[in-house]
Formats: structure tokens, sequence, C-alpha cells
């Protein structure tokens, strides 16, 4: 069948899925709260050491599968289309950005091919030059929260703010663990006037 080339239809139907598009506040709306333009916030899958959720993860950051995240981001913006949820109402959709010498070095965005999967089924348009990442941070598995938080503060810059205006959107990631990353890709885009900001990660790891 197609898409059994990446994942086949079993596993696709037996991975962990949170259920998180039904609760609010779900743990992903808890790690970045108290952000007052975040309308909401979901993810798709539990994210585990030694998971099948991991190895997907993995394949599709290092080992070239950019389409895995394209097959994910259509399951999971299935899932939500079928649900009505506030996502489906964003007006476009905004992968966070790698900094140029690590997206040079694997060729790719992984989370703009989830956000192309989520794009294909809600019908929303994709925008990649809005936020550039302007600071090139090593990985915040092992930092401790304050530390993940200067990591991270002011790596993300404004690039086409004026295409933002007024608008709801849909800020994509491919793993979420402290929210640290996010929190602060979201203050970014919270500079943008009369904007609204929702937030979907393709998989919650936990901490």
């Amino acid at each position: 069948m197609e898409g059994e080339e990446q994942l086949c239809l079993y596993c696709l139907c037996h991975l962990p899925h949170t259920g998180f598009y039904k609760e609010t506040p779900n743990p992903v709306e808890q790690l970045l709260i108290d952000r007052e333009k975040l309308v909401c916030a979901t993810a798709f899958l539990y994210y585990e050491k030694g998971s099948q959720v991991q190895r997907l993860i993995h394949a599709l950051k290092y080992d070239n599968n950019k389409e895995l995240g394209y097959l994910l981001g259509r399951q999971a913006a299935q899932e939500l289309k079928e649900a009505g949820h506030p996502i489906c109402q964003a007006d476009l959709i905004l992968p966070i950005p790698l900094h140029p010498r690590k997206q040079r070095k694997r060729g790719y965005n992984q989370s703009e091919w989830i956000a192309r999967g989520l794009s294909d089924i809600l019908k929303i348009p994709l925008h990649t030059q809005a936020v550039k990442r302007n600071i090139h941070t090593e990985s915040q598995t092992t930092q401790t929260g304050y530390n993940r938080w200067l990591n991270v503060k002011d790596i993300f810059t404004l690039t086409k703010e004026e295409e933002l205006r007024g608008k709801h959107i849909l800020l994509v990631d491919d793993v979420i663990t402290s929210g640290s990353t996010a929190g602060a890709c979201i203050d970014t885009l919270s500079q943008v006037a009369d904007c609204r900001i929702s937030f979907f990660t393709l998989s919650i790891a936990h901490l």
C-alpha cells in the first residue's frame, strides 16, 4: 500500500499516540504555559528512549528519510482534522528553523517535512522564511532547565514580520522535551502584532 515503504500500516496504527488533542490543558501546553498568544498545543506521539518512535525520529533526522516526516505529518493532520481541532483553523504553518550550518550538513529541516504533511491534509499554506535561527546551539539533552533557557535565549529573529501580522500561526517541531526551544520561538513570534500562535510537535519526550 502507499506509504508502507516508510512504515507498515500495522506499525503506524500501533504507535503510542498521546491523544492530547482531546485534552486542555495537556502536557505540551503545560510546558509552554503563561504565553498569552498561545491558542493551543499538542503532540502526536510519545517519545521514549529505545522505542519505535525514537527510531523513527532518528531515521527522519539523521538517515535522510525526510519522507517519513511527511507521512507522519499527514497522519497527525488527519487525526486533528477529524477531531475539528483549533489547529486546523491556522492561517499558515511555520516549521521551527534549523541554523543554516546544521541545515546544510543535514540537507533539509526535518520539521519542515512534518509541516509539509500537515499542510497537505489541512490545506494551510507553508511559510519557511518568516523566522531565522541566528545562533547554533548544541543538543539540549544534558542541560538543566535554567541552562536550557540560556542556551536558546534570543536564538530566533523575525525576518518577514509583516507577513505574520494578524495571522494564526501554527508552529511545528519534531520533538519537545523541556519546551525551551519551542518557547523561545513562540516568544519571538509573539512580537508580531495581533497574531495568535498554536504549536504542534510530532512527539513529546519524557524528561
